[in-house]
C-alpha cells in the first residue's frame, strides 16, 4: 500500500518523525479510519487507511529496540519487507539499495553523526528515566522529556506531548529526528469514554480519536520546519478478552497485528 522510499535520498535535507502510538491494535485503528472518525490522520494516510503489519515484539521495550535498529513492523502480505534504514549486519535479506545502512547499533546515534538533532518525548514507563531500563532509550537522544503529565495516567497526555514537540522545534535550525511515544491508547484508557475503571474496545477507540483531535498541533509545528518524512505505527496491540487473552506481552493476533503508515509532510 505504501510505496518504497529511498531513505538515502532524505538524509541531511529532510526532518524525520517517528510517531509510535503505543498499544494501538490494527483492527480498531482501521475501523475508526473507515468510519471517518480520524479526520486529521486521514489527511496524511493512504486513501485505504492503515497498512496491516506484524510487530517484531509483543511489548514496548523489545519493539522499540527493534525499531531503532531498523526493524519496523513488517507487511502481512509478503515474505520480505524492504527496510527504510538498518543497522548493518551480515546476511540481511531486507536491506536493499533503498535502505540507509549505518555502522551504529541504532538510528538515533547514526543520525546524530549525520548532523541531526534528536528529541525524545516519552510516554509509557520505559521512558520515565526512573530506573536503569527506563533510562536506556531516552539516553540515546540529545534531549529527552518525560513527566507524569505525558504518561498513561493523564488523559491530556497527547496534547502536552505535541505542544512540547512544537516548543522543541521552534528554534531548531538543524535537521532533526523527533520521536514521540504516544501513551494515551495504552491502558488505562477507560477515562476517554467512562468513569468506571474498565478498558475495552470502545475506550481503546475513544483514546485513538482523542489522539487524532490533537494531531494538528504536531503537524502544524512540523510543516513550519520544512520537509519531513513521517513514520507512524504501533509497537504492539492489546487484547480485551479474545481467546481469554488480556493486555499484551503475549503473541495473540490482536497484539501482534499493528497499524503502520509512512508519508511525506511538505512538497518533496
Amino acid at each position: 500500500m505504501y510505496p518504497p522510499i529511498n531513505f538515502n535520498s532524505l538524509l541531511g535535507t529532510t526532518n524525520i518523525l517517528l510517531l509510535v502510538l503505543d498499544a494501538l491494535r490494527f483492527d480498531i485503528a482501521q475501523t475508526e479510519f473507515q468510519q471517518g472518525n480520524l479526520p486529521n490522520f486521514q489527511k496524511y494516510l493512504h486513501p485505504e487507511g492503515w497498512e496491516e503489519r506484524y510487530t517484531p515484539a509483543s511489548f514496548t521495550y523489545p519493539a522499540h529496540k527493534a525499531f531503532f535498529a531498523g526493524f519496523l513492523p513488517t507487511r502481512t502480505d509478503r515474505r520480505i519487507t524492504e527496510r527504510l534504514f538498518a543497522a548493518c549486519f551480515l546476511g540481511s535479506e531486507s536491506s536493499t539499495t533503498n535502505t540507509w545502512q549505518f555502522a551504529e547499533a541504532e538510528v538515533i546515534t547514526a543520525l546524530r553523526k549525520q548532523g541531526y538533532a534528536s528529541y525524545c518525548i516519552g510516554g509509557v514507563g520505559f521512558f520515565n528515566k526512573q530506573t536503569a531500563i527506563s533510562c536506556e532509550f531516552p539516553a540515546l537522544f540529545e534531549q529527552s522529556y518525560w513527566s507524569r503529565e505525558t504518561s498513561v495516567v493523564d488523559r491530556n497526555s497527547t496534547e502536552l506531548q505535541f505542544k512540547l514537540a512544537a516548543q522543541y522545534l521552534e528554534n531548531e535550525e538543524r535537521p532533526f529526528l523527533l520521536f514521540i511515544n504516544v501513551s494515551a491508547i495504552h491502558q488505562p484508557n477507560y477515562y476517554y469514554c467512562r468513569v468506571e475503571e474498565k478498558d475495552d474496545h470502545e475506550s481503546h477507540a475513544a483514546a485513538l480519536r482523542y489522539v487524532d483531535q490533537q494531531l494538528p498541533i504536531l503537524m502544524k509545528a512540523l510543516e513550519a520546519k520544512g520537509n519531513c518524512f513521517a513514520i507512524c505505527c504501533s509497537d504492539h496491540g492489546c487484547a480485551y478478552g479474545e481467546d481469554d487473552h488480556w493486555g499484551h506481552r503475549n503473541a495473540h493476533p490482536t497484539v501482534m497485528r499493528v497499524p503502520y503508515a509512512h508519508f511525506k509532510i511538505g512538497n518533496f
